[in-house]
């Protein structure tokens, strides 16, 4: 009894300092946004990068080493990523689940494959658009590039549901395949990592340019001032510390949710104009889902122990619902969510509606090439 009057004492207080601002500064009327050209300094010194106009500057960033993406191989990578031939019932392709007008997924909380079969897992399909600059592929990270993870939708028996064997067999008795392979692939033919091999070089084409780029390239005018708002508050919330690099994100795997969702108190943290500040805490109630969402699937990341492979921000905008079950819909929600349990702050609806805007500068569409050859 005791110990409850004490828990109830502290929260009386604790609400009270909370609610009368006393653990929150006020804010500083001399603050002044960084101008664009301190923006664009720091988002490159913190290895925000721009993808290239061009596909000879592009070329060197996806190409693997001794394999190099001649225009021939990425050719046949894209009939086969929209050929139905690799599915048992001939009724999907590549791209039913990786929509390239549609940010590069389906837009489903979860993947739909052979005969109506859902992901038994309610895994949310991850965008294919630069999915060649991220380090690992799928939720767990257990692909070490595109051409590895090609392989598992064409095996996973609710996805395509064939088996190596079935695929070349019916690639062989395509003379135009037989044909095609001869000339791509003279030493091997046709054979499930020559497939694979060719749909993974046609997906390092997929990368995408938008606004973000522009501004990064010297366009100060590329970003409104929201949009630089939500910048700087990406950089200095601590957002860009996991999604980093030319696709904004798939470069490591981390540990979510980071922060305690469980329990009866949670620190609660503020930023104002550059510095965080505690909050007091917040009352929240237990509950048996690990994550701040339903756990439908009950897929928990890597080896179950909730490690997962930071997520692309590149068309984060178009890759709607939301984490690796689908289960939030709202961006705005996705962001109050990874501001909470990443980073131990809760943003106010401004900062979150100024980093949905940064977030929507980094929309855009396949880069045409200034070559339909651009393996050359």
């Amino acid at each position: 009894m005791r110990t409850h009057l004490i828990v109830l004492l502290i929260s009386v207080v604790t609400l009270f300092f909370y609610f009368n601002g006393f653990f929150i500064p006020k804010p500083d009327t001399g603050f002044k946004m960084p101008s664009a050209k301190q923006l664009r300094r720091e988002a490159l010194e913190h290895g925000l990068k721009p993808i290239p106009a061009l596909w000879s500057e592009t070329k060197p960033m996806v190409e693997k080493a001794g394999d190099p993406l001649t225009p021939e191989k990425i050719a046949l990578g894209k009939r086969l990523y929209f050929d139905p031939i690799l599915s048992k019932d001939r009724s999907i392709n590549c791209a039913s689940c990786h929509i390239l007008e549609e940010g590069g997924d389906d837009n489903r909380p979860t993947a739909i494959g052979y005969r109506h079969q859902p992901n038994p897992k309610h895994l949310n399909s991850p965008t294919v658009l630069n999915a060649a600059l991220a380090k690992r592929e799928f939720w767990d990270g257990r692909s070490p590039d595109v051409e590895d993870q090609a392989k598992g939708p064409i095996q996973a028996p609710f996805e395509m549901a064939m088996t190596p064997e079935e695929v070349v067999s019916r690639l062989k008795k395509r003379a135009d395949y037989v044909e095609t392979f001869r000339e791509v692939y003279p030493k091997e033919g046709i054979t499930f990592d020559t497939v694979t091999n060719a749909i993974g070089a046609y997906e390092r084409t997929l990368l995408t340019r938008g606004a973000f780029d522009r501004f990064l390239e010297g366009n100060d005018g590329a970003l409104t001032p929201k949009a630089q708002k939500g910048l700087y508050l990406f950089m200095h919330l601590g957002c860009k510390g996991c999604h980093t690099g030319a696709s904004v994100g798939g470069q490591s795997l981390q540990h979510f949710p980071l922060r305690p969702y469980r329990g009866l108190f949670a620190p609660e943290s503020r930023f104002v104009n550059g510095e965080r500040y505690f909050a007091g805490f917040r009352w929240q109630t237990p509950n048996d889902d690990p994550y701040p969402f339903p756990d439908t699937g009950g897929f928990h990341g890597r080896n179950g122990q909730f490690l997962f492979r930071v997520p692309i921000l590149r068309n984060i905008t178009r890759t709607a619902p939301y984490f690796h079950n689908g289960t939030v819909e709202k961006l705005e929600e996705a962001v109050r969510i990874m501001a909470r349990h990443q980073l131990g702050l809760t943003l106010t609806k401004e900062q979150v509606d100024a980093i949905v805007a940064f977030l929507k500068s980094l929309e855009g569409d396949p880069v045409k090439w200034e070559s339909e050859r651009v393996g050359k």
